[in-house]
């Protein structure tokens, strides 16, 4: 074989290991109220393995505005679909928490997914007017007049690490984790500056099952969850989602990208089949 034929050999096999060795796709839905920036100590632990999308949701806090309101379920799933069809992404592996994770199953249900992994799920309780759903919407809109009157003092409160495990209780069980900058980003600065969550609390929509899966989900819930407890939220998921695999996640809470990223990590990847 000539020389000039060999590099040309050696091009295409260069090419092709490009191919084989692109990663997978994989994107992280942020809870409501909250924004990508939560998922930022999970990223490097999921880079090696994965191209890691974590973007804001419409409506939240550095994410696409709102043209109308009352904003719907729906609206935030088109918005979601959208980011995919623009960034050229058909079916990654999806990943969320609270209203995030309900946000990938839903573009599960659509066709727009690998896999799931949803990380306590909230909203998957079907009637949105249910006793269970308004103590859910009440807590957080509640929450969210609280940390306006907060927010002021805030810096002060969330200063010690004794200040951020307490404020943050309903959310994790290690708040001492996060920086009082992080913790002050996380949990006041983008709730506040969420526009939609007054929609949310007020729709009347429902979900409905989602049997037979459209792609492998896993629901994957906080075992010291204060928000969205696996009783009954967790057992409500599981039959609307019938299909889907359950696990417990050991010491965490609501958000448990925040107490042990390391474990939601890990979880993440065994849903998206990489061995670690």
């Amino acid at each position: 074989m000539s020389d000039r034929g060999s590099a040309d050999l050696d091009l295409v096999v260069v090419q092709n290991l490009a191919v084989t060795t692109e990663k997978p796709v994989l994107v992280l839905l942020h809870p409501a109220t909250s924004s990508g920036r939560i998922w930022q100590e999970l990223v490097p632990l999921l880079s090696d393995h994965h191209e890691v999308h974590t973007p804001t949701l419409l409506g939240h806090r550095g994410g696409p505005a709102v043209q109308r309101h009352p904003l719907t379920a729906t609206d935030l799933v088109d918005a979601a679909e959208h980011y995919l069809d623009t960034h050229g992404l058909d079916r990654p592996h999806l990943a969320g928490n609270s209203g995030g994770a309900t946000v990938a199953i839903e573009l599960a249900r659509r066709g727009r997914a690998a896999t799931v992994c949803a990380l306590s799920p909230g909203g998957l309780w079907g009637d949105n007017t249910s006793s269970a759903a308004r103590r859910v919407n009440n807590q957080i809109r509640m929450g969210i007049k609280v940390l306006r009157i907060l927010n002021p003092v805030a810096p002060l409160l969330l200063k010690s690490a004794a200040g951020r495990r307490a404020i943050l209780r309903n959310f994790v069980c290690h708040g001492e984790r996060l920086s009082p900058s992080q913790a002050l980003e996380y949990y006041f600065t983008d709730p506040i500056g969420c526009t939609v969550m007054d929609d949310f609390a007020a729709s009347t929509e429902v979900v409905p099952p989602l049997d037979p899966l459209p792609c492998p989900i896993t629901l994957a819930w906080s075992e010291v969850d204060r928000m969205v407890p696996a009783e009954p939220y967790g057992r409500m998921a599981r039959e609307l989602v019938p299909g889907a695999s359950w696990m417990v996640l050991p010491g965490v809470g609501h958000n448990p990208m925040i107490d042990d990223p390391g474990l939601v990590a890990r979880t993440i990847l065994a849903v998206t089949g990489v061995a670690v």
